[in-house]
């Protein structure tokens, strides 16, 4: 599995709406707090709609929101939204590779591949990054000169 630059944007871009959920976050806030050129963005955002992960409003107080809550978006969601297949072999879905003689075996090896890979993203949802990020936080504030 490769991770693009598109990708990391992508799922970084969606973390920092759903930090907001409820609320409409304009692009040029997204692309500020997590650094994504914004013509790039653009691009990206619209695949998440396309999608149907985000929805956007037009107009001065327009922006992007979450059409679910976080809880209810995985990783894997956001992956397949701006990159399709999760692992490819030879650029065509694992599921898909066929192999003969001594090599026959090698297309279950790429399966398990994909569904080790699969159980992660999909098992991981915006929330549970969030509430790591919130954890993680609160741990390091534990460890201060303060910390009984």
């Amino acid at each position: 599995m490769h991770i693009s630059a598109r990708s990391d944007y992508a799922v970084r871009a969606m973390l920092a709406v759903a930090q907001h959920h409820p609320e409409v976050v304009k692009a040029a806030v997204l692309a500020a707090s997590q650094d994504i050129p914004y013509p790039f963005l653009q691009g990206i955002l619209l695949d998440l709609r396309r999608a149907g992960l985000l929805h956007s409003l037009r107009g001065t107080d327009g922006g992007y929101a979450l059409t679910r809550a976080p809880a209810e978006i995985a990783v894997g969601d956001v992956l397949r939204a701006t990159a399709g297949a999760l692992t490819t072999v030879r650029g065509a879905p694992a599921e898909v590779a066929t192999y003969h003689g001594v090599a026959t075996g090698l297309g279950e090896v790429w399966l398990s591949v994909h569904r080790a890979i699969e159980g992660v993203v999909d098992g991981t949802s915006l929330a549970d990054l969030l509430g790591r990020d919130r954890l993680v936080r609160r741990s390091v504030a534990d460890c201060g000169p303060d910390a009984a």
